[in-house]
C-alpha cells in the first residue's frame, strides 16, 4: 500500500475514534473511510473506500446508488373515498315472475284476457300502491326452441305488449323499460328430454315451461323518508 493511502486510512480510523463511535452500524457512512470533516474519502479513480467490514447493507446513495433501496413513491391524495350509490333498503314489491303461459299463447305475443286480469292483480295494483317506485324493468324470456335471433324478438314483443298494456291502466310511460333476454338465463335445461328440439316436441315444450316468463321488477326507487 503506497504512503498516502496509509496515511489516508490512518487519518480516517482516527476520526472514527474521536466522534465516539461505538458501533459502525450507528454511523450513516460506517461502512465507509471518512476524513476529519465527514467527508468520505475517495481513491484515484473518484470510487468511494470502503471499510473491511463494509456489507450491502451499509451502502450510501452517494457511494452505491445502486444498492441503496429507493423510496417508493407517493401516491397523490385523492381525498376521501367516494360513497357508493346505493338503491333503497328494501324493494317496495319482490320481482315479479309471470309465466309466458300465464300470458300469452304459446309462441304469440298478444295479451289473452285471463293474461290482462293477471297483469292487473299482480303489476298494476302495486304500481298504483307503490308510487315511489320510479321505475320497474320488464324482462322477456323465451324457451330454447326456434332460433337464437327469433327468440330474441319473441322475447321483446312480450316484453314490449306487456308494457303497453300497462301504460294503458294508466300506469306512466316513463316508469316503465324493457328487456328482451330470448332464451338467456333459463330456469331448467331439460337436456334428458329426447327427441327433436321442436314446438311438436311436447314433452320438451312442457319442460322448458318455466323458461318461458315475464319478470316486472325494481328498477328505481326513491329513498324512504328520513
Amino acid at each position: 500500500m503506497k504512503t498516502s493511502q496509509i496515511i489516508l486510512t490512518a487519518l480516517a480510523m482516527a476520526s472514527l475514534t474521536l466522534a465516539g463511535i461505538a458501533s459502525a452500524h450507528e454511523v450513516p457512512k460506517a461502512g465507509y473511510l471518512i476524513d476529519t470533516r465527514g467527508n468520505v474519502v475517495r481513491n484515484n479513480y473518484n470510487e468511494c473506500w470502503r471499510t473491511g467490514y463494509w456489507t450491502p447493507a451499509m451502502a450510501i446513495a452517494e457511494c452505491d446508488p445502486d444498492l441503496v433501496k429507493k423510496d417508493e413513491p407517493k401516491m397523490a391524495d385523492a381525498g376521501p373515498a367516494p360513497v357508493p350509490v346505493t338503491g333503497p333498503e328494501k324493494a317496495a314489491f319482490v320481482a315479479i315472475t309471470l309465466q309466458a303461459e300465464t300470458l300469452f299463447d304459446f309462441d304469440k305475443s298478444v295479451i289473452r284476457a285471463d293474461g290482462k286480469k293477471t297483469l292487473d292483480d299482480e303489476v298494476v295494483t302495486k304500481m298504483k300502491q307503490y308510487p315511489q317506485v320510479e321505475v320497474v324493468l320488464v324482462t322477456g324470456y323465451t324457451d330454447r326452441i326456434g332460433t337464437d335471433a327469433y327468440n330474441q324478438k319473441l322475447s321483446e314483443r312480450r316484453a314490449d305488449a306487456v308494457k303497453a298494456y300497462l301504460t294503458g291502466q294508466g300506469v306512466e310511460n316513463n316508469r316503465i323499460e324493457t328487456a328482451a333476454k330470448g332464451e338467456a338465463n333459463p330456469v331448467v335445461p331439460c337436456d334428458d328430454i329426447k327427441g327433436k328440439v321442436s314446438g311438436k316436441n311436447r314433452k320438451l315444450v312442457e319442460c322448458l315451461q318455466p323458461n318461458r316468463r315475464v319478470m316486472v321488477e325494481v328498477r328505481v326507487q326513491k329513498p324512504a323518508q328520513q
